[in-house]
């Protein structure tokens, strides 16, 4: 029964592993063939290359239409800082108001709020760019930041009214003894008690913000504004074809450097939240 049992357990962990490699497999490939000349990427799709070069690194970083890719990258940063901010305010005063105050309506507010989450997201996509581009602000930052200030992410609402009700309401009612009105209840307890949940929202925040690429080609639409995702979309040419495989694969390698940089630096926190959140919640 032991060796049985040490066999499945050694056979689970080999399924695992080969599973994991077969997952990170295209990710090594795409980081080891950008150092490789652009006519060997192809001719040599082994992961060691027989020759190493830093020429689409250079070709790749002159970008496109005489804007480099530096420019993007703090172009995507921009993007990504606003959204953050906007999602950290809007969605905790909204979670805040389904979590801990009474008012008319509250249940059934929150229920359509839920019911958001269910409705496919391009559905509304002509809706919202005939609006945009009514408010004239197709061609702008304004659709990717400003609805992040009207709490229009359902899914992070409700996962910090989840943290909220997790939290002991003794600490509040102390709160509101020592002479704290709601907003004072939010900034001084809530707030600094939600940090876990909060950081969970903003790492998913950027992380969806920089990775998305329909809504940055949709209304970004002069070079100047170009994010990342969209820059890496000019390495493509008009027959459908990538002219510059070698600076298409050197930026996107570089374009992974911030997510993995925010992620392993606040992962204690975002494993906190999610924990906390699945488990009180």
């Amino acid at each position: 029964m032991k060796i049985r049992t040490t066999a499945r357990h050694a056979l689970t962990h080999v399924f695992i592993i080969t599973l994991g490699l077969l997952m990170l497999y295209p990710i090594v490939w795409m980081i080891v063939s950008s150092f490789k000349p652009n006519n060997m990427i192809f001719s040599d799709p082994g992961l060691i290359p027989k020759a190493v070069t830093l020429e689409n690194f250079v070709s790749g970083w002159k970008g496109y239409a005489g804007v480099s890719f530096g420019r993007f990258f703090i172009n995507s940063l921009v993007m990504c800082a606003g959204a953050v901010i906007g999602n950290l305010i809007a969605c905790t005063m909204a979670a805040y108001a389904f979590a801990r105050l009474k008012f008319v309506g509250r249940n059934f507010w929150f229920a359509v709020m839920l019911i958001t989450l269910m409705l496919p997201g391009h559905v509304t996509v002509v809706p919202r760019y005939i609006l945009f581009n009514a408010f004239g602000w197709v061609g702008s930052y304004l659709p990717i930041i400003v609805p992040k200030f009207l709490a229009t992410d359902a899914f992070f609402i409700f996962l910090l009214v989840q943290f909220m009700r997790s939290l002991p309401k003794e600490i509040e009612e102390a709160a509101i003894i020592d002479g704290c009105g709601k907003i004072g209840v939010l900034t001084r307890v809530i707030v600094p008690l939600s940090v876990p949940a909060l950081v969970t929202v903003a790492l998913f925040t950027f992380l969806w913000t920089w990775d998305d690429f329909f809504n940055h080609l949709l209304y970004l639409t002069n070079p100047q504004i170009f994010s990342v995702s969209r820059a890496l979309r000019t390495f493509v040419g008009d027959a459908g074809a990538v002219s510059n495989w070698g600076g298409a694969l050197a930026m996107s390698t570089l374009s992974l450097l911030p997510p993995f940089i925010l992620f392993f630096a606040l992962q204690k926190y975002f494993v906190q939240g999610i924990t906390t959140t699945g488990l009180k919640g």
